[in-house]
């Protein structure tokens, strides 16, 4: 059975080539069956700070505390090193040469079906849905100030923001991303600042160095905290993939997706390994007020960091800018898993309703029906925020590595289908660095921290919640697998089959969509390049 969107993406390139001087209603898919083309509006600028901002989210500023809470200091800097230099990087030039070349809104999706085959695909898509994270956090986050509110009203509220922001369309959804990541990045640089004085004693009560390093020590729990903290290190870093799904609504991908891959990876890496250095210094792995499995409401480390230096009006600050980093991740993931799930649509891998666009290019079938799933926090009303938290942060873990994994395997199928059909790489407007060895590596990595991170639920005694938290991603992928497989009776697709023309486009000159030089437009120029 051949993959139902080649066709689709094969009348695409004919649009696309037509669609260069006008990026306002330029399609990613033709407009049959009823369903109106998605708009390409988004700038270099836009994607540059949606791949860095995009993950500067709960993750990072909330859910950094369980970390350290469960590895210590230094096992926090092992394990988001790792997993950055590692994984991080082989997935982002693995995507980069694919996205640059064939950007289609279905990015990974439509590469595993047309590379793979198309069950892979289908389970790719559902497994890639997890919402929730930033519903839990924001209401945690928000009850630091008070909790006369009740955390489902929170929820509730934050719920009908993110649908609101999501339905304004593509170019208002690059603008609020642009100026909230920004935000967010000069915010992490401030505290950054902030940590160096209060560290040496300029700030606050005393002088702390490395004491916490000492006392209660560097490590919470020996390897087996570095374990658990490698799923955490694929969550927090999960989100820069949206660069390979913001690029099929780019105006100029060619450009716009090289550029936002060279300059992000670094400055990724540097906010997140540098937060966590930070908070390590600050803030002892065993203090209570950190989010841990037992908690009932959580903090920020930054905000602890701040209270405990006596700059409360700081912590309150930073309190707010988390919440504003949380309203900027939500809108990131709820614009991600809608594309997704409106790219599945449009292949029959879910039901055609959730295909449909509005005149604004926004599918708002699927960002409903995407929003919906991310009820699941108030599950929290149940049981301990803190547990669901953590649980919700593996799951979106283990979606990771699979994630990452996939796009290693359809970039290495993309490769072997290259040389078999004779075309050389060289004609690739985007090479990725290292093939093939760092995507093979990469693909290893993804599929150790896969099976790698609950090990310690086989611990003596053996924790069967754990377990299952752990692992229960993995049977379900793979359900969804051979259900699709054999109801369709799918089959890998042959090398010299492979479609490596479809959805192809052509350069363009840069948009004239750029900011007046400013005072912002400099700072901006030195934080973000």
């Amino acid at each position: 059975m051949s993959y139902r969107g080649r066709g689709e993406a094969k009348d695409n390139s004919h649009v696309d080539t037509e669609a260069q001087g006008d990026s306002e209603h330029s399609q990613d898919v033709p407009q049959t069956g009823g369903f109106a083309p998605l708009h390409r509006k988004l700038k270099s600028r836009h994607l540059q700070m949606i791949a860095i901002g995009g993950i500067i989210g709960p993750g990072l500023l909330v859910g950094s505390g369980n970390a350290l809470h469960l590895a210590g200091p230094a096992g926090i800097l092992i394990s988001f090193c790792l997993v950055g230099l590692i994984v991080l990087f082989s997935v982002l030039q693995s995507l980069g040469e694919l996205a640059t070349l064939m950007p289609v809104s279905g990015s990974f999706t439509e590469y595993a079906a047309r590379f793979v085959d198309e069950a892979l695909a289908f389970a790719l898509g559902w497994a890639y849905r997890v919402l929730a994270n930033e519903y839990n956090a924001i209401s945690l986050v928000v009850m630091y100030w008070t909790e006369v509110v009740p955390q489902w009203a929170w929820i509730l509220i934050f719920w009908l923001i993110f649908l609101s922001f999501s339905a304004l369309g593509v170019l208002a959804y690059g603008e609020l991303e642009f100026w909230l990541s920004l935000i967010k990045v000069l915010s992490l640089s401030v505290f950054f600042i902030l940590a160096i004085a209060i560290s040496t004693g300029g700030i606050g009560p005393q002088n702390i160095g490395f004491k916490y390093w000492h006392d209660p020590g560097a490590f919470a729990d020996g390897i087996n905290g570095v374990a658990k903290t490698f799923v955490i290190a694929g969550t927090l870093y999960a989100g820069t993939e949206m660069v390979g799904i913001t690029a099929g609504e780019s105006s100029n991908p060619q450009t716009a997706v090289p550029r936002a891959i060279r300059q992000v990876f670094w400055r990724i890496l540097i906010f997140y390994v540098g937060t966590m250095f930070f908070i390590g210094i600050l803030i002892p792995y065993d203090d209570k007020r950190l989010l841990a499995s037992g908690s009932g409401t959580a903090r920020s480390p930054l905000t602890i960091a701040l209270a405990d230096a006596r700059i409360a009006p700081a912590a309150h600050l930073i309190n707010a800018l988390i919440v504003i980093s949380v309203l900027s991740a939500g809108n990131s993931s709820l614009y991600v898993a809608s594309r997704t799930i409106t790219h599945m649509a449009r292949n029959g891998m879910a039901p055609k309703i959730l295909g449909k666009v509005n005149s604004k290019g926004v599918p708002w079938v699927a960002l409903l029906f995407t929003n919906i799933f991310a009820c699941i926090a108030f599950l929290s009303q149940s049981a301990s925020a803190g547990k669901l938290y953590s649980a919700l942060i593996t799951l979106s873990g283990v979606a990771t590595f699979i994630v990452w994994g996939t796009i290693e395997l359809v970039h290495i199928r993309f490769r072997k289908a290259l040389e078999v059909q004779g075309q050389s790489v060289d004609d690739l407007p985007f090479k990725a660095r290292w093939y093939p060895w760092c995507t093979y590596t990469c693909l290893a990595a993804n599929v150790f921290l896969i099976f790698f991170q609950g090990y310690t639920a086989f611990l003596k005694p053996f924790n069967s919640t754990d377990f299952v938290v752990n692992y229960v991603l993995l049977p379900v992928f793979l359900l969804f697998y051979v259900v699709w497989k054999f109801w369709h009776k799918t089959k890998l697709v042959k090398l010299s089959e492979i479609d490596i023309w479809s959805g192809r486009r052509d350069a363009v000159a840069e948009d004239a969509d750029k900011p007046k030089p400013s005072a912002l437009h400099h700072i901006k120029n030195v934080v973000i390049g």
